[in-house]
């Protein structure tokens, strides 16, 4: 086994955690490489995932907004619209996007290796290239950032053209007239939603009550409200029988309740497996997981100790950002400058129609741990003039706190605009920033943010009246009214 080369760090996978592992290894002084099957980099974010669902998300508003002003715009969407149009800027912005992150790694002195990689000890990588030579290379520590894929349940066959995936949801040709989606996590909303919003007959099922069963249900049920507006059907507590596809046009779903669903298409969003497959971690005595993740400590290290492992491959919560950070405390920790904290204030961030977000703990999380008498502000954004004018129906901001109305313990929000809006709430829980802070500064106008101050308000008002209520304040009330008379 001839060693073509040696690294301190070698990166396996190229997405948002890879880059931010090898970006910070880097820095420390490190030789690092990346090696990436694809042939740019980005990784699934970028070409399967964020990118390509967020650029229809984009086109899905533009026509929205252009249906909601019909009286200025003369708009009517083609009866045969092809995906591809609406997706006609996802080429420019894929090729600056990865043009941008391959001069990034390359200015910064990273090695990249397009092929396949699998580690045949704790110190030595094997990357195959597309024509099948095999290369060694030597390295100190190493770096498990391989990402995840749709999982495909064995009851439906996923065919990409007729059934589809997450990954292949995005090739039809043409808008179906309808579809059908099958779960109710982020995925199966943010699609579910955005295809219902261009006109498609949308209906959506799983086995829970709600879609998003971990956001807090008043969110969910106003997503639910927005989603049967524009046409969309949410089928809870059920499963399937049985899905095919009829050979000539339609997907036939029978649910276990007999009721059938027709549909051009369908769309099976049901969790996702990591990509963890010819790796070699057998080899490695690393047992995986539940969907094939890698078990890792609070240092992302593996049961090997120079092998570390993060992002989507982990598990969740799967997301870009987590994924980053994951990197960067992964080499921090091999470098020896362990971190006290874990991650555990991470901002949720979901890209349906409209936008969900959460940051710190949900309302039964904080009665749990505060008892029942916590104050909860709420803001609609029917309230706040820039709602008014950018259209936002049935928007909320619900901010909870402990029963002294000052600490705030997490912020929820529902509302175009919602994934920026949640850091607001976000620096002030890391802050230690109590509720007045929303009170006491001045936010421009008209402006989303000042859903904060009216919650704030809210909840300033909660605490009085309940001041008020008590005894020996109803008496003191009392004695002032009667010197007053």
């Amino acid at each position: 086994m001839n060693i073509e080369e040696e690294f301190d760090l070698i990166v396996i996978g190229s997405g948002p955690g890879g880059q931010k592992a090898a970006v910070q290894a880097v820095n420390a002084g490190l030789k690092v490489a990346i090696v990436e099957r694809e042939k740019k980099i980005g990784g699934t974010c970028v070409f399967h995932g964020t990118i390509p669902s967020k650029t229809l998300r984009e086109a899905a508003l533009t026509i929205s907004t252009l249906k909601r002003n019909a009286d200025v715009f003369d708009f009517k969407l083609k009866d045969d619209m092809e995906v591809s149009t609406l997706m006609k800027r996802l080429d420019s912005v894929l090729a600056s996007y990865t043009d941008f992150i391959g001069e990034y790694i390359r200015e910064n002195g990273i090695y990249h290796y397009h092929g396949r990689a699998k580690i045949v000890d704790k110190n030595t990588v094997q990357i195959s290239n597309i024509k099948g030579g095999k290369a060694y290379y030597k390295t100190n520590f190493i770096v498990i950032a391989t990402g995840s894929r749709p999982r495909t349940p064995d009851s439906i066959d996923v065919d990409h053209e007729n059934i589809l995936d997450s990954d292949s949801i995005l090739s039809m040709i043409y808008l179906p007239r309808s579809l059908t989606v099958v779960g109710g996590g982020v995925i199966a909303a943010e699609y579910a939603s955005i295809f219902s919003l261009l006109g498609v007959k949308v209906t959506m099922f799983d086995r829970t009550p709600r879609p998003l069963m971990f956001m807090d249900p008043e969110l969910t049920n106003k997503f639910l409200d927005n989603f049967s507006r524009n046409g969309g059907t949410y089928i809870p507590n059920t499963r399937h029988k049985e899905i095919k596809w009829n050979g000539v046009s339609q997907v036939r779903t029978i649910l276990e309740s007999g009721e059938e669903i027709v549909s051009d298409k369908m769309l099976v969003a049901q969790g996702r497996v990591a990509n963890t497959e010819n790796l070699g971690l057998d080899k490695l005595n690393i047992e995986l997981g539940r969907n094939n993740t890698i078990p890792v400590n609070d240092h992302y290290q593996t049961v090997v100790p120079n092998i570390y492992a993060i992002g989507d491959v982990i598990g969740p919560p799967s997301l870009a950002s987590v994924s980053m950070e994951q990197g960067r405390r992964a080499i921090s920790n091999a470098l020896g400058q362990k971190f006290e904290n874990a991650i555990n204030m991470v901002p949720i961030g979901i890209y349906a129609v409209p936008e969900l977000a959460s940051i710190g703990l949900s309302e039964e999380q904080a009665r749990k741990e505060y008892g029942n008498d916590i104050i909860i502000g709420r803001a609609t954004f029917e309230e706040v003039a820039r709602g008014q004018i950018a259209g936002i129906q049935d928007g909320m901001l619900k901010m909870i706190s402990d029963p002294d109305g000052k600490k705030i313990l997490g912020v929820h929000i529902i509302a175009e605009g919602a994934t920026d809006l949640i850091h607001a709430g976000e620096l002030a829980i890391l802050n230690g920033n109590e509720v007045s802070v929303f009170l006491e500064n001045i936010m421009n106008f008209p402006t989303l943010g000042e859903a904060y101050r009216i919650a704030g308000l809210n909840i300033m008002k909660k605490k009085n009246d309940r001041a008020a209520k008590k005894p020996e304040n109803r008496i003191q009330n009392l004695i002032s009214e009667a010197e007053l008379n």
